[in-house]
């Protein structure tokens, strides 16, 4: 397993709550969340990045100042976050590499891209505690990774020389070829592969899709040893995402980093709107958040912990 070196721990601390649990709120969507602020695609396609931005910045300003770190994308939020005072100084700052959207092979698979100029001295030049790093994997297709996975390996290596953190994230996807129940049955499957690969590629921290059930959770704590990994929302509705979070945290998961399940229906281009849905219904719900993963995290890693001294006694 990779180790993070003193920088990176240090980064890694900043991002994880007085508790040592990451609480990380992501919105470094741009597709996503224009599909949420308009149905139409021509009204999408009307939303300027300045206004993604200010939406960034209130949800930066009302909800993640309350959590332990934010993820933004580094077209639409920074400079601005830094430059214009609105990310609290007790709030870490990840930005993600990877660029919105994916590019198609004539097989279905989907070619991962990397937003234009920012690397790892970039993200340290915005001021961010460190970076993400996004792709696609198919873990059961191996000719559908070569192209994503050598992005893995040049970030890796890239903030690795830099001595900063990056945290890396994959999503699967379903084919063509497959039916929506067969696409379902597979991904516990899809999601420990993944996890190996991520980990084969030298991944210190990892931020993974919920695999299925609290089984499969604690077989991807048990793959990942010393890296600590925290599970996405993915847009799940919130009542679902708890009891996620809870198989995930009750079975030796370091943390969340939840995005939409917080935030998707409390967004407007109305900044007075958006202001007051976060403060009445996405603050709530990040509480209910919080109290999952105090109510687990510190019992967990004593656990952990206590077993690790008795192998070692032995």
């Amino acid at each position: 397993m990779s180790k993070l070196s003193t920088s990176e721990l240090r980064g890694y601390q900043q991002i994880c709550g007085k508790n040592g649990a990451m609480l990380v709120i992501a919105c470094d969507q741009r597709g996503g969340m224009r599909t949420l602020l308009a149905s139409d695609p021509q009204q999408q396609a009307s939303i300027s990045e300045q206004q993604l931005g200010l939406i960034k910045a209130d949800i930066t300003q009302y909800l993640a100042s309350k959590a332990s770190c934010v993820l933004v994308d580094p077209v639409c939020a920074v400079p601005q976050l830094v430059d214009d005072g609105i990310i609290s100084r007790d709030t870490a700052l990840l930005i993600g590499l990877d660029a919105s959207g994916w590019d198609n092979t004539p097989e279905g698979y989907r070619l991962s891209r990397l937003a234009k100029g920012v690397d790892a001295r970039r993200v340290r030049e915005l001021g961010a505690t460190g970076g993400k790093i996004m792709v696609y994997l198919r873990s059961d297709q191996p000719e559908a990774n070569k192209h994503n996975i050598e992005i893995l390996h040049k970030c890796i290596k890239d903030f690795s020389n830099e001595d900063l953190l990056l945290v890396v994230e994959f999503l699967t996807y379903k084919l063509d070829s497959e039916t929506d129940e067969e696409y379902k049955a597979k991904v516990p499957e899809l999601i420990y592969g993944g996890t190996q690969i991520c980990l084969d590629a030298g991944s210190k921290v990892l931020k993974l899709p919920y695999p299925g059930s609290k089984q499969a959770c604690a077989a991807i704590t048990k793959l990942a040893g010393d890296v600590p990994w925290a599970v996405l929302s993915a847009g799940v509705d919130h009542e679902t995402f708890l009891k996620q979070v809870e198989d995930a945290m009750s079975t030796g998961a370091s943390g969340v980093i939840a995005g939409r399940s917080l935030w998707k229906d409390c967004i407007s281009l109305d900044h007075n709107t958006t202001k007051s849905k976060l403060e009445t219904v996405a603050v709530p719900r990040l509480k209910e958040l919080q109290a999952v993963i105090q109510q687990y995290y510190k019992a967990v890693q004593k656990g952990k912990s206590a077993s690790t001294e008795q192998v070692e006694h032995v």
